[in-house]
């Protein structure tokens, strides 16, 4: 059986900019809600936002431009994308929602307020990471995705890690991007 058509013409992979979008919506909604930036603990803010800045619009950038040459790190980033959304469902309590999908309860010390758009993001982050792998990689590209797949164990310990900075900091260093800890 035939791969499916893997991209839009000129080979644009519009799932994999997506995916790329929605790890950036990911972590621009923890900053604005005051928990900070993946990889804050580690670079600092200054040096979570460059590699943000830097590696979303190039991901994004890859994916519209459509080379091939490029299949296989779109393939571990986008197993990268579905491990990191993977990972808020073993870090926080959830259950199931009305259509069977995961629903996070709490989360990053956020409120019941802001929960349903985080779970909305959540759940566009994983849909959008796992249609770039089953819909624009071929099929003997998606191997690659494992590279992605196996970050699933370091970013458990970093988000773990990064919660527990983070609520630390709120309480001894007070600042806009940990506001949301500092209850």
């Amino acid at each position: 059986m035939a791969d499916p058509p893997t991209s839009l013409p000129g080979g644009r992979r519009p799932l994999c900019a997506a995916a790329a979008a929605t790890t950036a919506a990911h972590h621009v909604f923890e900053l604005a809600a005051g928990v900070g930036l993946v990889w804050q603990p580690q670079l600092g803010l200054v040096g979570a936002g460059l590699l943000w800045a830097v590696q979303l619009p190039v991901w994004a950038l890859t994916a519209v431009r459509g080379r091939q040459r490029w299949d296989r790190s779109l393939a571990a980033m986008s197993g990268t994308a579905l491990a990191g959304a993977a990972v808020h469902y073993t870090v926080w309590p959830w259950r199931r929602g009305p259509l069977g999908w995961p629903v996070l309860t709490a989360a990053e010390g956020l409120s019941a307020r802001q929960l349903p758009a985080y779970n909305a993001i959540l759940t566009a982050w994983a849909v959008t990471a796992a249609a770039s792998l089953l819909v624009e990689v071929k099929a003997p590209n998606r191997r690659w995705a494992a590279w992605g797949l196996v970050a699933f164990p370091l970013l458990r310990i970093s988000a773990r890690h990064h919660f527990r900075w983070a609520t630390e900091a709120a309480h001894t260093h007070p600042a806009w991007w940990n506001r949301g800890l500092q209850g």
